[in-house]
């Protein structure tokens, strides 16, 4: 049988980030995303975690 790949749970997912961003750049953006089996989502979700981690220790 196939492993299956452990999660991190970071709680429950109850707010939402608005942005804007060009037409183009999300569209590649998406397509990067599915390339590598992965959601934006998770992604910026991961990008906010890595920023937050990286500044705080830095002392805010």
């Amino acid at each position: 049988m196939a492993e299956k790949k452990q999660r991190i749970k970071f709680g429950k997912k109850d707010s939402q980030l608005m942005i804007r961003i060009n037409c183009d750049e999300r569209d590649t953006f998406i397509s990067l995303c599915e390339q590598q089996d992965t959601s934006a989502a998770r992604e910026i979700r991961r990008f906010i975690r890595g920023f937050i981690a990286q500044h705080q220790e830095s002392g805010s």
